[in-house]
């Protein structure tokens, strides 16, 4: 016989953070110039997000109700761009789904609305439901690709995995120019880290899809025209 509903165990909630520094560590310790105060933190909204992101230069994603301005530079923008290219041409030959940039918003849960350096959603979960222009889409991406810059924090990423499994992403790669490195997750830990030596496989996601590292490099670090 099951307890009475009141006697139930129910977790217990988050408490708020009352401190810039306690809500920095809840955001996995981001540098405090990507965090917006207006609105005020764990008030914003998706309505919010929209209209800062469709008001400057900068994007921010929404996390538990804080707008944070996403990390991405010039370099990798490009590699990311780069990525998205090769995985575009190969889903011209395999019409498994489509490939997203930057700015191709999902809401991940109630006030959680993230945004992968690049992501691949198959056909059979894309969103056909209409939206109003600039909704942002309830959906987990098969694939979510996060290129880190310097003001990535480890916390902060390992956040962001536990986030994007949780809410149903099959594969997540995590790119290091830095260091020419990619870190294959097919669970929030223990991941197969690959290098320049190695080739990028799509595995049950994209399957089929084998991209030899050095030559992505390569394109991405090219400073000049091809010789």
């Amino acid at each position: 016989m099951s307890a009475p509903p009141s006697l139930r165990k129910k977790p217990a909630p988050r408490r708020p953070a009352w401190t810039v520094a306690e809500l920095l560590r809840c955001l996995g310790d981001v540098p405090a110039d990507r965090v917006r105060l207006v609105p005020t933190p764990g008030r914003a909204t998706t309505r919010h997000l929209t209209a800062a992101n469709a008001s400057g230069d900068r994007l921010f994603e929404l996390v538990d109700g804080v707008l944070v301005e996403k990390s991405m530079g010039f370099e990798e923008s490009r590699w990311a761009y780069v990525l998205g290219l090769y995985i575009g041409i190969f889903l011209l030959e395999h019409d498994l789904g489509a490939v997203l940039g930057a700015d191709g918003l999902v809401k991940l849960a109630p006030g959680l609305v993230r945004s992968p350096d690049l992501s691949f959603i198959s056909w059979g979960r894309y969103p056909r439901e209409k939206r109003r222009a600039g909704a942002t889409p309830d959906v987990a991406p098969d694939l979510a690709v996060e290129i880190l810059s310097r003001s990535n924090t480890r916390r902060e990423m390992e956040r962001k995995l536990a986030e994007y499994f949780a809410a149903g992403v099959r594969l997540v790669w995590i790119v290091d120019p830095k260091r020419r490195e990619v870190r294959i997750h097919a669970s929030p830990s223990d991941p197969v880290v690959l290098t320049a030596a190695d080739a990028l496989d799509g595995g049950d996601v994209l399957p089929g899809f084998r991209l030899a590292l050095a030559e992505w490099f390569a394109q991405a670090e090219r400073d000049g025209p091809a010789r």
